[in-house]
């Protein structure tokens, strides 16, 4: 995070005052005398945070133009609801299918299928979406995921076989990401404005780092405080609710990109972009970070005779990348971003390397929060590249692409975290999430060089 502090201004510096010729003398003649000392002086100077280019208002000016923007804070409290679910719906099944049939192995295995479906499924609905609109889409898509949902509570509430229940997992794992469709909407509202984009995604990864710390507590404390089946029903409730009053903003919806010809400039799929196979390497990287990073801290915490305090520590390292991407927001975006990324992935992988030698809690706490601050503007930095790679006509299904690298990255490296927790111990393990973030830095600096280039 120093590094992008010390390389961007504040994205609104002060205006430079133009110079101003002083005022011509008085012609000769008849008039009052001024007497000496009363000439007019100029206005004392605002003090700091009164102006609006003043350093406390400037932090989050860049916001305030972003939400400025008819019919921006409508659509983003929209989709809260639906991206709170997202973070929800893995725990919920894992921890319901644990409880009801006393099997973490069938829980998992059916979690995995989710995970799988998920990674299939997704880009090819970004397809869908780019080709017909986030409503013609989406609205659909919600209703099936409301019919999957209801089915897998009924399966486990009537004992079904083990079968149905990867069924009822797979089906309702069709559903375009939210968090790809708002930052597109961002990115058709302010096409002609990288600050304002970069703010954007600033903004977004923000509020999906703020989901994951309170929608896995949420659905935990629903299936043990209530009934098993309750953080999955409040998940897939949110989920439909929020997909459907998101879909409703019609106002900003992008519009749909005519298709190009098949082999025309910007027809290509996001893969066969140069550069983008690299990025997806780093995307999947960065998800193995997180997920082995996860389970190696429960771990660490379990070995320091604090297990119940598992949860308020993985939540520092979420709180320490939201204080860094308000900031990173708030500064002027990185003229290519393929730089951001690759100072992002060196930024993590330093970062977690102090975790192997964490010797007591409050150390742990510490470093997890210090650790965190590199994760937002590696990910803004991620996206924005996606968004300068991939053609406009396309968009949606790149972001989503990216999306699911991330996403089997976690899968990934949660079991490698646990793996390497039962064969080394804690705090060793972290070296898997170090080795992680080495891999999405060796990925970043050498693939992504011809990415400086403009789209």
């Amino acid at each position: 995070m120093i590094l992008f502090l010390a390389a961007r201004p504040v994205v609104a510096p002060p205006a430079t005052r133009p110079v101003v010729a002083p005022p011509a003398a008085p012609p000769p003649g008849p008039g009052p005398a001024v007497p000496p000392g009363s000439e007019r002086r100029p206005a004392p100077r605002p003090g700091p945070g009164r102006a609006p280019g003043g350093r406390r208002g400037a932090l989050f000016a860049p916001y305030r133009r972003l939400f400025g923007v008819p019919g921006a804070l409508a659509f983003t409290l929209a989709a809260l609801p639906a991206r709170l679910a997202t973070s929800m719906l893995g725990v919920s099944n894992v921890v319901m299918i644990a409880l009801v049939r006393d099997s973490y192995a069938l829980a998992g295995a059916v979690s995995a299928t989710g995970v799988a479906a998920t990674a299939v499924a997704s880009p090819l609905l970004g397809r869908l979406v780019d080709r017909h609109g986030q409503a013609r889409v989406a609205v659909p898509a919600a209703l099936v995921f409301a019919v999957g949902v209801t089915a897998m509570l009924l399966c486990v509430r009537y004992d079904a076989p083990a079968w149905a229940l990867f069924l009822c997992c797979a089906g309702s794992s069709g559903l375009p990401s939210t968090g790809a469709m708002t930052r597109a909407r961002w990115a058709a509202l302010h096409r002609d404005d990288g600050a304002a984009r970069h703010t954007a995604n600033s903004f977004e990864q923000v509020v999906d780092e703020v989901c994951f710390m309170g929608g896995p507590v949420l659905a935990m404390v629903l299936c043990t405080a209530l009934f098993p089946e309750a953080g999955l029903l409040t998940a897939g409730v949110l989920m439909t609710a929020g997909t459907l009053l998101f879909a409703a903003r019609r106002g900003t919806e992008p519009p749909v990109a005519p298709r190009p010809a098949a082999g025309a400039a910007g027809g290509s799929a996001p893969l066969r972009v140069p550069g983008f196979p690299a990025v997806l390497v780093v995307f999947l990287a960065t998800g193995t970070l997180f997920g082995s990073l996860e389970v190696a801290t429960v771990a660490a915490v379990d070995t320091l005779g604090a297990g119940a305090a598992s949860s308020p520590v993985l939540a520092l390292q979420a709180a320490g990348s939201c204080l860094a991407g308000l900031v990173f927001g708030a500064l002027r975006p990185a003229r290519h971003p393929a730089a951001g990324l690759a100072a992002g992935t060196c930024g993590m992988a330093l970062g977690v390397l102090p975790l192997t030698a964490a010797g007591s809690l409050p150390v742990l706490a510490v470093l997890l929060f210090v650790a965190g601050m590199a994760t937002a503007p590696t990910m803004v930095s991620g996206m924005s590249l996606v968004h300068r790679l991939v053609p406009a006509a396309r968009l949606n299904e790149g972001m989503t692409t990216a999306y699911t690298g991330l996403l089997a990255g976690i899968a990934a490296g949660a079991a490698a975290g646990g793996h390497a927790v039962e064969r080394l111990g804690a705090p060793a393990a972290y070296w898997v999430p170090a080795a992680a973030g080495a891999l999405a830095a060796a990925a970043a600096l050498p693939g992504l060089r011809r990415t400086t280039r403009s789209r």
